[in-house]
């Protein structure tokens, strides 16, 4: 009998240097795209996938986090004060009742593997989800790309990465999957591999910051070694599951914006900020006039 996925592991540990020196004294999943921090739309998607609890992998320098998680009494009390209440709808709202929130430290920085390992006294023995915030994904009208994998656990009872086709001269920035077939939405993995040069690439299936994992991985991760850049990679416990259990690649609907480096942050930032319902209708008159001054 199929387990329901219930919790959802979050890496938040990084230092974020590629947005210093905005990320010096806040995490850089706390960067906002309009009007939310990357980490609220990480967690949206885990509600909206039927996810209760959150489990956040953190470093000392992470607090932010919790701090947006938690109730803000002050906030509150000046808010309702104003009469303000869609405001105060809006902050009550961060984290919805019935959603709870666990925060475990990772003493040092030894790869997503050992992030992950960190979570095994509070997943338990069970599926859980992995997600990393860098990767703002809009499912769109296919519901939340986590919600889409967790139908696919459904459907098949074993662990589902979430992937998509990347340019071959960027394999060495992700774990890349072989697969029994090139194409179609849901694919058996036969390999996994972690930043290979583009030669050496099995194809140009990567992995993007969804991962739905059996309990064992928990196992493996205990017993492996250090791999690529001298970490703990999540990417090589996976590699050893697959002599045990099957494993889906999944390629979901949906956009992908790589909010780990300026350019998709920007992007994100342009693209959630015309579907804004409140700033929508002037951001895209603004955008206009600036790329095209001539026309006004």
């Amino acid at each position: 009998m199929k387990k329901t996925i219930r919790k959802a592991v979050f890496p938040v540990a990084g230092m974020g240097t590629r947005f210093l020196p905005a990320t010096k004294a806040n995490p850089k999943e706390m960067l906002p795209i309009v009007d939310k921090p990357l980490i609220q739309y990480a967690v949206e998607e885990a509600i909206a996938a039927g996810i209760t609890q959150m489990v956040f992998v953190t470093s000392s320098a992470k607090r932010a986090i919790e701090d947006h998680f938690d109730s803000n009494f002050e906030m509150e009390t000046l808010l309702e004060s104003k009469g303000r209440k869609d405001l105060l709808d809006i902050v009550r709202g961060v984290l919805p009742r019935g959603v709870s929130c666990a925060y475990v430290r990772q003493p040092e920085a030894l790869g997503l593997g050992h992030a992950v390992l960190c979570a095994r006294e509070v997943v338990g023995d069970e599926p859980f989800a992995v997600i990393l915030a860098d990767d703002l994904i809009d499912g769109g009208d296919e519901g939340s790309c986590l919600q889409q994998m967790v139908d696919r656990y459904q459907e098949h009872g074993c662990s589902v990465l979430g992937v998509e086709h990347v340019p071959i001269e960027e394999t060495r920035r992700y774990g890349i999957v072989k697969t029994d077939t090139p194409e179609g939405r849901e694919t058996r993995v036969l390999g996994i591999v972690e930043k290979p040069a583009p030669a050496d690439a099995p194809s140009d299936l990567a992995v993007v910051g969804r991962y739905l994992l059996t309990p064992r991985v928990f196992e493996l991760l205990a017993t492996t070694g250090r791999g690529a850049g001298g970490e703990i990679q999540l990417t090589d416990a996976i590699a050893r599951l697959l002599d045990e259990e099957s494993v889906l690649a999944y390629r979901f609907h949906g956009r992908r914006y790589d909010c780990g480096n300026k350019q998709g942050f920007l992007e994100a930032t342009v693209e959630y900020g015309l579907k804004h319902p409140e700033v929508r209708t002037d951001f895209l008159k603004y955008l206009r006039r600036f790329c095209q001054p001539e026309l006004f």
